[in-house]
């Protein structure tokens, strides 16, 4: 299984629309590459900013609204899958960080509305509606559980996940460099714990006086890292052998001992 992960560059002074014809550019990269991804990672609310929470209201958009829009036609083109980061959705008088994950014929295959809202120097707590339940569905190379940033804090929802059926877990986020070491422990101890492949994608850039860490990465179900970005932007190749999954729960049998 091949998979980019596209560390966007979330800067001040960037508008919704150049931030969407930027990744449309990093499509057209990709498509012109000829490496044929299977899935496309895209990091946490990348439309607007994470940090800019004044503008969430503004910036909302309906669930197969412009950011859909965009990777929807995508998504068909290249054949692969895409998990779109997440947006700020609109339903009602409410507004959720919604995760989209788009299936390869093009169509929304499910959401994930982000569980943990993050309080700590943040107004996320205050703007948006937290989500419930995890979500973890079936895809042609295995089950995939999703997650947003501050869920790596909380390691029941990968048991849950794990307990799900889960084999791979695909985490968006807009994580700060202030807690890189964190990022970096979490997402190592997230895949190990659970024995699950894990693909992270982080935003790179500053904004709102909040630096972020970049350092997405690929870590594998015995916890190895097995690609990581640096700090700027870029798109992170990894292949995955999901086979490894099965491979190291049979030889170290950890979760068949809780």
């Amino acid at each position: 299984m091949r998979i980019a992960t596209i560390q966007l560059a979330v800067e001040d002074g960037l508008t919704k629309k150049e931030r969407l014809q930027k990744v449309e550019e990093i499509l057209c990269e990709i498509e012109s590459s000829g490496k044929n991804p299977d899935l496309i990672l895209l990091p946490e609310i990348w439309g607007c900013g994470f940090f800019d929470f004044d503008g969430y209201a503004a910036e909302a958009e309906l669930l197969e609204g412009e950011t859909f829009q965009l990777l929807s036609p995508w998504a068909e083109k290249l054949g692969c899958m895409i998990c779109g980061g997440s947006i700020v959705e609109k339903v009602g008088g409410k507004l959720y960080n919604t995760l989209l994950f788009i299936g390869k014929d093009g169509k929304l295959k499910t959401t994930y509305h982000k569980k943990h809202l993050f309080g700590f120097e943040s107004k996320e707590q205050q703007i948006l509606t937290k989500g419930e339940g995890t979500v973890v569905v079936d895809t042609e190379f295995g089950r995939i559980g999703f997650s947003t940033c501050y869920d790596l804090r909380f390691p029941e929802q990968y048991r849950e996940m794990v307990d799900k059926g889960a084999e791979l877990y695909l985490i968006v986020s807009a994580w700060p460099k202030a807690r890189l070491a964190h990022w970096r422990l979490f997402n190592q101890v997230r895949a190990v714990e659970n024995q699950c492949w894990l693909v992270s994608c982080n935003c790179a850039g500053t904004q709102c006086g909040n630096l972020y860490a970049g350092h997405s990465m690929t870590v594998s179900p015995m916890g190895e890292i097995a690609a990581e970005a640096e700090e700027g932007p870029c798109v992170l190749w990894s292949d995955i052998d999901m086979a490894e999954v099965q491979h190291a729960r049979a030889t170290f049998p950890a979760l068949a001992d809780r």
